[in-house]
């Protein structure tokens, strides 16, 4: 994992109807991602995003 990746703690995930989710972006800063799903939810209204805070040991296989 590099420095770059520690960095980014903050998420921005698709929920999926199985309840599992899927990593959109991720940013280093709460409001860089809760603005980043803003402007998701504005441009898929029918599509379900939510921030989540992701800590590096618990993302699964990136990389």
């Amino acid at each position: 994992m590099t420095y770059r990746e520690r960095l980014d703690f903050w998420a921005v995930v698709r929920l999926l109807p199985t309840q599992q989710w899927v990593v959109v972006a991720r940013f280093h800063r709460r409001s860089d991602a809760d603005g980043h799903c803003e402007f998701l939810r504005r441009s898929m209204p029918s599509i379900r995003f939510q921030v989540v805070f992701d800590l590096p040991n618990q993302r699964s296989g990136s990389g």
